[in-house]
């Protein structure tokens, strides 16, 4: 129980890192394009699954598509993803370039990055309170002793400020990173 309450706070953890590389900051993000499906020959493709992408400058990247007649289609994909970046291509590929941020963009950004800060913390929760129950019926079940409950609950709680913790630095990281 012990390995899967921590696995299961870690998915927390690497799903909030996630989401914060797809708050852009204005600066040139390979990782802001990663949601993004392309389809070619009839299926829906990631965007490095049908070129490279290099960052040209530090607001600029810089599509090179495998096959060029994918750009139309990586073009259209890129717009539609609504990611606020505007696409000029040319004959070697497509170039990503990401306007400055204005002051109200960034406290967007910031009130982003906290709801989402909050979805994971209401994630956690849900995993304690998972796990206390379960800790409660074992207790029921004389699996374990009360001393024991109230051991394990202590260890849970623990995991779960560590968490919160991490949680909590990300959103630091990323709202002095939005703010630069």
């Amino acid at each position: 129980m012990d390995v899967d309450i921590e696995k299961k706070l870690a998915e927390v953890v690497t799903w909030l890192q996630k989401e914060y590389t797809g708050i852009r900051t204005g600066q040139a993000a390979p990782a802001l394009l990663d949601s993004i499906k392309i389809e070619s020959y009839g299926t829906y493709m990631s965007l490095v699954q049908v070129g490279s992408i290099g960052i040209e400058d530090a607001r600029t990247l810089r599509i090179s598509p495998w096959d060029s007649s994918q750009i139309k289609a990586i073009e259209k994909a890129i717009s539609e993803a609504d990611l606020g970046v505007s696409v000029a291509t040319d004959s070697a590929g497509l170039r990503i370039i990401f306007p400055e941020l204005t002051a109200e963009r960034r406290v967007q950004l910031i009130k982003l990055a906290k709801s989402k800060l909050e979805d994971a913390r209401v994630s956690v929760r849900a995993i304690r309170d998972e796990v206390m129950k379960k800790i409660e019926q074992a207790q029921k079940n004389n699996d374990i002793s009360e001393d024991e409950k109230f051991t394990q609950k202590e260890k849970i709680q623990k995991w779960v400020e560590k968490t919160n913790q991490q949680l909590e630095s990300l959103l630091a990281e990323k709202e002095r990173e939005v703010s630069k």
